[in-house]
């Protein structure tokens, strides 16, 4: 077995790794940016290698730096995580070259499962079945919609590299072929430097089921069962399950044979998935089922099958890398019971998921234990930077059938508490409440056929509100010192005082008058009320203070309600109401609009690549463009995208 790994990764996979090497007596090599000089998993790590600046071309995504790393720090053996470098078999080649060992796939299997279309031809030959569509390597636009109409459309436009719903565009109609192809190829370009395409049968009722393989360097090979990732928006996994609600014993069979013939068809040895698309129209049938694609790595969602087998897949790919044979034969691998993952983003899911930024001044988690784990890279104080993926934690829980499961991972996010920047939690819990979501009806269309309801954004209660102006106000907080007069907040001889509190939640100002009373309670009076609500310390919910923002946390909701500084009301004055300003960070790709120009509302504006993932910046009113940034910009949130010539009609 290796004695010291390095792990050429970050955040919550590398502290995964660290984790189960920690456990087997294997020393860890982290490596970090600048941004991550503070990150957990330095921490975690026996040890830690600075590579380069924040920018993943700059630092993660350099090969050269990460294998010097492994050397000088006399590590047997590079574990690439997930992401990154992790599909790469030129890195694979780099790692064994300088005697190393890849603790993966070799670059053989990786290079021959890389590319969709290539794959999809080495499954028809391996007798796997594959969905209906166009994968040669002709890419001129007149073929591929030719290609299109004998498919028949709807059709899906995907990257032929990479994954996760980059490069990626179903197509309605043959009108609308030629832009989709061309917003495909860009975002391809951007996020796997290759823009070539393959064209498929878009399937109207899919749901989207993988299978974990393992392979060792003997010959053998074996299933974990089946992941069920149906519940995806804009392509990627938000919530996922094992095992796959509905699943029969005929289609688990053909489905986990067809899997275990496609790793063995590329003497496949470590940690894969063989993602399918089933048809649900009709309910599973094990002739309805097609490949997508094979993953040459672990899978962010491996825990829920962690969950259901017993099974440690990180020490199964350490022990097979090591050489050894597969810890278990397929008749001792066994499922048990129900698992879920929920993915905890910073995004903001009322705005079209849009990455977040900001600083977690509050986080806290449900207790870990054997039904529940927390996969977490960051702390309370961390910053969420807008160089790598917005995950902020993964809730991963289990439970002896699917509605138990499911009961727990509803008071698991229930019970999350983060405050500092905007996330996905309520999203999440509304989706596990989801009517047909919780029956097992789901399908890769679910959300977007209920997004609108799904992100609304929850209004706060009274209670919550009340919450909120006892937080900011003060009246009860710990005592500034130990003398007695410091502990009597809100005292006063002949009648209580009352402080005048406001908070601030989206336009609106809520004021109010709060006064203690001598039993302890506190009446709360709305500005204007003639009366007040007594409110006891055991009717005060759960919430976060930190600068300049009080965080209420209930049933899965975070409201955030900002306590205004007198001394900076001046500054509200600086705000425009005639230029549009950047969400977030990125790089303008395309200007849509010139100085000058009449523009209607909703009308294209510019193309924001951010997070390589392209979002329109439309117009919010009728107008004419006085400025509006330049093509290629770099830009940072907040800054100025357009101005509108108000002098104009």
């Amino acid at each position: 077995m290796f004695k010291k790994v390095l792990i050429a990764n970050r955040g919550e996979i590398a502290c995964r790794v660290i984790r189960t090497a920690r456990r087997m007596g294997i020393a860890t090599v982290a490596v970090f940016s600048d941004a991550d000089r503070r990150a957990l998993h330095v921490e975690m790590a026996d040890e830690a290698v600075h590579i380069g600046p924040s920018p993943v071309g700059e630092s993660y995504l350099r090969d050269d730096r990460i294998i010097a790393a492994a050397i000088n720090s006399r590590a047997d053996a590079v574990h690439p995580g997930y992401g990154f470098l992790s599909e790469n078999p030129d890195f694979v080649d780099q790692v064994t070259a300088a005697g190393l060992v890849f603790v993966g796939p070799s670059a053989a299997s990786i290079r021959a499962m890389g590319l969709k279309d290539a794959a999809k031809r080495l499954m028809e030959r391996a007798g796997v079945p594959v969905v209906p569509g166009y994968h040669g390597e002709a890419q001129e636009l007149v073929l591929l919609a030719g290609k299109a109409r004998e498919i028949g459309y709807p059709v899906l436009i995907k990257a032929r590299a990479g994954g996760g719903g980059k490069g990626m565009r179903k197509v309605e109609l043959a009108d609308d072929f030629a832009e989709a192809l061309s917003a495909a190829r860009r975002e391809a370009k951007a996020a796997f430097g290759d823009d070539r395409v393959l064209v498929e049968k878009y399937v109207d009722r899919p749901r989207h089921i993988e299978v974990q393989v393992f392979g060792d360097n003997l010959g053998n090979a074996v299933h974990l069962f089946e992941r069920d990732c149906s519940a995806q928006r804009r392509h990627q996994k938000v919530i996922e399950e094992a095992p796959a609600p509905g699943m029969t014993v005929e289609m688990r069979t053909a489905m986990t044979e067809a899997a275990v013939k496609a790793t063995k068809a590329i003497g496949y040895s470590g940690a894969g998935t063989i993602e399918f698309i089933a048809d649900a129209s009709e309910g599973p049938r094990p002739d309805r089922f097609w490949f997508m694609e094979m993953n040459t790595r672990l899978q962010v969602e491996h825990p829920v099958t962690e969950m259901v087998t017993g099974v440690d897949l990180v020490e199964w790919q350490l022990r097979v890398a090591a050489g050894e044979k597969l810890p278990k034969m397929q008749d001792e691998i066994t499922l048990t019971g129900h698992a879920f993952e929920a993915r905890i983003y910073a995004e903001d899911a009322t705005r079209g998921f849009l990455p977040a930024t900001g600083t977690l001044h509050h986080l806290k988690f449900p207790e870990s234990g054997p039904t529940l784990r927390v996969e977490t890279g960051v702390r309370a104080g961390d910053a969420i930077s807008p160089f790598y993926d917005p995950m902020i934690a993964k809730l991963v829980v289990h439970g002896p059938d699917r509605k138990a499961a499911l009961d727990a991972l509803g008071l698991a996010l229930e019970t999350t508490e983060i405050a500092g920047s905007v996330t996905n939690i309520a999203f999440l819990a509304a989706l596990a409440r989801d009517q047909d979501f919780a029956a097992g009806d789901v399908d890769t269309g679910l959300i977007g056929r209920r997004q609108e309801q799904l992100a609304a954004a929850p209004s706060p209660s009274s209670k919550a509100v009340t919450t909120a102006i006892l937080a900011a106000s003060g009246i009860g907080a710990e005592p500034a010192g130990d003398d007695p007069w410091s502990s009597l907040s809100g005292y006063a001889h002949f009648h209580p005082v009352e402080r005048r509190t406001s908070v601030r939640t989206g336009d609106s100002e809520i004021v109010a008058m709060v006064s203690a009373r001598p039993d302890g309670r506190h009446t709360v009076r709305l500005d204007g009320a003639p009366n007040g609500h007594v409110v006891s310390p055991d009717e005060t919910g759960r919430f976060a203070l930190w600068p300049g923002h009080v965080t209420v946390f209930s049933e899965g909701a975070a409201f955030d309600f900002a306590v205004p500084d007198p001394f900076a009301k001046a500054a509200e004055a600086e705000l425009s109401i005639g230029s549009m300003r950047a969400p977030m960070p990125g790089l303008v790709k395309i200007v849509r609009a010139a100085k000058g120009e009449a523009v209607v509302k909703g009308q294209p504006l510019l193309i924001l690549e951010a997070m390589k993932m392209e979002h329109t910046i439309a117009a919010p009113h009728d107008g004419v463009v006085a400025e509006i940034v330049a093509e290629g910009a770099q830009i940072t949130e907040g800054t100025v995208l357009v101005t509108f010539d108000e002098s104009a009609g």
